[in-house]
Order: C-alpha cells, then sequence, then structure tokens
C-alpha cells in the first residue's frame, strides 16, 4: 500500500497525471488553500497541489509593523513552507512568478541567485489545470519624488526587520554621540495613517522606551523620540468609520504623537518630508503606507484584464474574467459585488473568506463542475491594534445595519483571534493551543523589545 502523498512527488513522474493546482503567493489566503487542498485533495492522491512563493517562509502580513517596531520576535511566528507542505500534502517551490501562457496552462517562474550571485533555481514552468493567483499587493507611492530611495515600506518581512535595524542603530547612534540629538534625529515620519500606520505610530512609541530602558538610558523618550503621523484626507483611518477614526486619534495624540491630516507629502529626501502645503518635517528615519496597489507583473500575464489599482478584476466566482482556469483570491483580486460603490477591501478577513470558499468550489470543478457558487464577502468589522495603549475597533452583525463600537481589553482579544484563526486554519487547534503557551511563558523571560 502506497502511503506517500503525491504531493511529494518530483516533477517529472510518469504515469498518470493527477490533477494539479497551483498557488502563486504564500500570504494569509494563499497558504491556508494550499494547506487546506492539500489535506483534502493532496494526501488521498485525488490531486496535485503546488504552492509557490518568492520567500522560504511565511508571516502573517498584520505583523509587519511588530517585526518593524521590534516587539515581534519572528523566529516564533515564521513558518517554513516546506515544513509546512510536508505536514500537510502539498509541495512547496520557490520562485517567483513573471508571466503565463495561458493557451498551454503554464506558469512562468524567474530563475532564482543567492547573495553571491550563483543560481539557486532555474528559469523554468509549471503546468496547471487551475492556478490560484494569490501574491497579495504592495505599497503605491503614486510616483511622489524620492520615496523609493529615502523611505521604507513594510510590504515584506524583510523590509520591516530593515526599518528596525535601522531604528536600533539610530538609537544607539543618538546615545554614543557626544553632543545632545539633533533637529529630526530620532524623529520618525510615518506617511500613511490607515490601519498599517496607526498601528505602527503605537508600537513605535513603546518600543522607543523599551529601548531606553535597556541602557540607553542617557536619552529622553519624552524629548528626544518623535513620530509624526501623516494623512493626506481629513482624518486617520480614512476607509473605517469616523467614530473609530477619532477614537484611535485621541489615544496617539494622548501618548505625544503628531498628527498631520489634510497634508499630502509632495517630496521625500535624506533629511526628511515635505508636505503639500511647503512645510518641511525633519526625520531621520520616513516610513511609506500609504495605499497599496497591485504588483507589477499583474498587468504581464497574458492578457488578463487588470483595474486602475491593477489588481486582476475577477467574475463573483472569483475566476479572472478572461479565463475560468484562473482564480485570484486576497489583496491581488478586484472584485465589485453586485449593488456596491466599492470593491472587496484588501483585508486579511476577506483573504481568509475567500481561500474558505474556494476550497470547496475547485474540488467540485475538479469532479466536472461548471455552476460554482459565487463569493459573498461578510464585513465582521474593523479593529486597529495601538499596542500596549489600547484596541479599538467596531463589530458588524449584532443588529441588522448597525454596528458595535468595542475598545480595551475585548477588543484586544478579539485582535488577537483574527491571528488565531489564521494560525488554526494552518496548523488545528492542539498546536495552536500549544504554541500560544509556549510563546506566554517564553515571554516572561525574554526582552519584551528587540535589541540587535
Amino acid at each position: 500500500m502506497n502511503l506517500q502523498a503525491p504531493a511529494t512527488l518530483p516533477e517529472g513522474t510518469t504515469g498518470k497525471q493527477p490533477y494539479r493546482i497551483v498557488i502563486v503567493g504564500g500570504g494569509a489566503g494563499g497558504l491556508e488553500l494550499a494547506t487546506q487542498l492539500g489535506k483534502r485533495l493532496g494526501r488521498t492522491g485525488k490531486a496535485e497541489i503546488t504552492l509557490v512563493d518568492r520567500a522560504r517562509t511565511h508571516i502573517w502580513k498584520p505583523l509587519l509593523h511588530e517585526i518593524a517596531a521590534g516587539s515581534m520576535d519572528t523566529g516564533r511566528h515564521e513558518l517554513s513552507y516546506q515544513a509546512q507542505g510536508h505536514w500537510h500534502g502539498f509541495r512547496y517551490r520557490y520562485g517567483e512568478m513573471i508571466g503565463l501562457d495561458r493557451a498551454n496552462k503554464r506558469v512562468h517562474l524567474a530563475a532564482t541567485y543567492d547573495e553571491e550571485g550563483r543560481e539557486i533555481t532555474p528559469d523554468r514552468w509549471f503546468s496547471y489545470d487551475t492556478l490560484v493567483i494569490a501574491i497579495g499587493s504592495i505599497s503605491n507611492d503614486f510616483g511622489t519624488p524620492g520615496v523609493a530611495e529615502h523611505a521604507i515600506m513594510l510590504d515584506t518581512p524583510e523590509q520591516a526587520k530593515r526599518f528596525n535595524r535601522r531604528l536600533l542603530n539610530a538609537c544607539v547612534r543618538a546615545y554614543a554621540q557626544p553632543g545632545p540629538v539633533r533637529d529630526g534625529q530620532l524623529h520618525v515620519a510615518i506617511i500613511g495613517a490607515g490601519a498599517t500606520g496607526s498601528e505602527l505610530s503605537a508600537e513605535l512609541h513603546h518600543a522607543a522606551r523599551g529601548l531606553i530602558e535597556f541602557g540607553l538610558d542617557k536619552l529622553d523618550p519624552e524629548k528626544d523620540f518623535q513620530i509624526t503621523l501623516i494623512e493626506a484626507a481629513p482624518r486617520i483611518l480614512p476607509a473605517l468609520p469616523e467614530r473609530l477614526s477619532a477614537a484611535t486619534a485621541n489615544i496617539l495624540r494622548g501618548i505625544g504623537v503628531d498628527i498631520r491630516v489634510g497634508s499630502p507629502v509632495t517630496k521625500v529626501t535624506g533629511e526628511g518630508v515635505t508636505l503639500g502645503n511647503g512645510e518641511f518635517i525633519p526625520s531621520e528615519l520616513v516610513v511609506w503606507a500609504a495605499g497599496v496597489k497591485g504588483p507589477d507583473v499583474l498587468s504581464k500575464l497574458d492578457g488578463l484584464e487588470v483595474s486602475r489599482m491593477n489588481t486582476l478584476i475577477v467574475k463573483p466566482t472569483l475566476q479572472t474574467t478572461k479565463d475560468d482556469n484562473i482564480f485570484v483570491i486576497g489583496d491581488a483580486a478586484y472584485l465589485l459585488p453586485d449593488g456596491e460603490t466599492a470593491p472587496i477591501p484588501p483585508r486579511a478577513q476577506a483573504a481568509h473568506q475567500e481561500s474558505s470558499h474556494l476550497v470547496k468550489q475547485i474540488e467540485r470543478r475538479m469532479n466536472g463542475a461548471t455552476d460554482l457558487a459565487p463569493f459573498k464577502y461578510r464585513d465582521f468589522g474593523s479593529l486597529v491594534s495601538l499596542g500596549k495603549y489600547s484596541t479599538v475597533g467596531n463589530l458588524m452583525g449584532f443588529i441588522e445595519g448597525k454596528s458595535l463600537r468595542i475598545e480595551g481589553w475585548f477588543a484586544k482579544i478579539m485582535y488577537r483571534s483574527l491571528y488565531k484563526m489564521h494560525e488554526v486554519a494552518l496548523h488545528g487547534y492542539v498546536k495552536v493551543a500549544l504554541d500560544t503557551l509556549s510563546r506566554l511563558l517564553t515571554r516572561r523571560t525574554e526582552p519584551q523589545v528587540k535589541l540587535h
């Protein structure tokens, strides 16, 4: 009796070809989908599930602001794609999609190289019967001069870690210099006051105090470390309810964050940022978190239709408008529900719901169904974590057409539960419970901020 899952078979295996499902992108939606399909179809030999990603490990994207601030140990939250595939019946392949051949149903992956320029994997093609694109979104600099050269974006764990290293170096540099802190030194400008920018402001405020407590006591966090949160819209969190925006602004101002609204940034330099009214804000560190768009490759996929923000336009079934063999989920998808004026927002809860929907629909399609069920997004509300200071949010669905505003410890529990739902989808309840206990015990014996 052969107990080996077909997900572990090497390319080129002869014999009857199993149904091939290729998922490009191992973010929240892509990895959850690969895991669930692997358990349902890969382990049983009904299909061959392949996950492609240009990284080797997965971190839930809403945690990136905590990594940037140094308040999260990435080693305890990173998940190896290779290991996850081994445990759950899919295979992981390292690479980045650069094109499609829709006529022959093939995905084109670029060659990969190590730090010394040596080739790791060659330029290659993967065949599919069903393709799912889940490569997420990237920051949109809107062509603002200087952003690419002088600002850090938080699209990947590597970028978040890079910002954290710069933050640590800036604090040590200011501590070691003979003179006082200069104007603009230890000043962080965060451009974009959506969820990422607002949450990062609070995390940085707390992290700076933690760093100074561990030996940098010559610095005064109240006087020397400054955070400016800049938003072009009339208020922070412009996509969320106004009450939630006002509550968040009050908390941030209360801890000393300088909030500038109605202030578009026109230029970023190595010394700071220039606002639309001509004001210059000196800043040693600049973070760009002002909007997202689809990765450039989405406009080069053999004629697939893209939106104004370069995301792939899909039908209610999450299939692309030009090719029913290709599905799109997460931030890379543009779906305008019937009767709505705005597309489904690029949120983790949307990716989670879409992946859960596709698990059953792809299996039905594999078995010959053509009447796939349309996806229906349910907005459960919004939550914004302000670190140790507070969590605020609004929950939908308790009363028809009404939302319930929450704040404090209950909101914090709800916020953390979003991550736990993601972990449960990947690992199951028992492993998540054990991992959570392990993290709680470890946090009692380690610094609460990254020091290296």
